[in-house]
């Protein structure tokens, strides 16, 4: 479904991304190990159109990603949900839900089937669904975030820190979320600092460092891999 070529990003001369080689196949929940500065959100900004490459490729189901026009790639199945959330915190959790639906505005019919697909991904949110966003918890706030990029109808979901800041119960809700994500049919990209918890549920992953993959595998490969375990898994 994704393929990634040989992709390079660069700010000036700054190379932020070198040589990226990935791939996430249909079905797949995909993670990208990172610390920060790794380039895992110069990546994701890529495939969503938000910034363009120096050189190399990225593909969806054959649809070049690289052109630089976000509502396309939005268009053709794509979405990301972004690190932080970035909710509108004074709009009603159902208005942001909406919001997501934009470049399917000529169907209303569909996004209100969608709306009430998402409720049931996410039936903790069906309460707070006139609340300001800005009023939730941090975990129900990304929930919403999800959500939101579900109402695009994505077949792929770009998935960019969902654990930051939160606790780790919570965590482990949020993640339990994106399995139900998953089985919905929803391939997923997981970009992660907490490994632990993203490989998990990851069925592939690969590691990020200095811009570059610098190892990849099977989630039981990288779990019990020494170099991972080290750097990301804390033993």
């Amino acid at each position: 479904m994704l393929e990634v070529r040989d992709l390079c990003v660069k700010y000036g001369h700054f190379t932020a991304l070198q040589d990226i080689n990935l791939s996430v196949q249909t079905g797949e929940i995909v993670v990208l190990l990172g610390a920060n500065g790794a380039g895992k959100s110069t990546l994701f900004r890529t495939l969503s159109g938000l910034q363009r490459p120096s050189s190399g490729s990225a593909t969806w189901n054959g649809t070049p990603l690289t052109g630089g026009r976000p509502e396309f790639n939005v268009a053709h199945g794509v979405a990301q949900c972004p690190e932080g959330r970035l909710l509108f915190p004074d709009l009603s959790v159902e208005k942001n839900l909406r919001l997501g639906a934009f470049v399917h505005r000529s169907d209303p019919a569909g996004t209100a089937r969608e709306l009430e697909r998402v409720y049931e991904l996410f039936p903790a949110l069906v309460e707070k669904r006139s609340a300001p966003a800005g009023s939730l918890s941090g975990g129900q706030q990304q929930m919403v975030a999800i959500a939101r990029s579900l109402m695009a109808r994505p077949q792929l979901l770009l998935l960019d820190e969902p654990s930051l800041g939160l606790a780790p119960l919570v965590v482990e809700q949020v993640f339990e979320a994106v399995q139900r994500v998953n089985a919905a049919g929803v391939s997923v990209l997981l970009a992660e600092q907490n490994a632990f918890a993203a490989l998990g549920i990851a069925h592939r992953g690969y590691v990020l460092e200095g811009g570059r993959v610098t190892l990849q595998g099977a989630q039981h490969d990288l779990m019990t891999d020494d170099r991972v375990r080290s750097a990301y898994l804390g033993v």
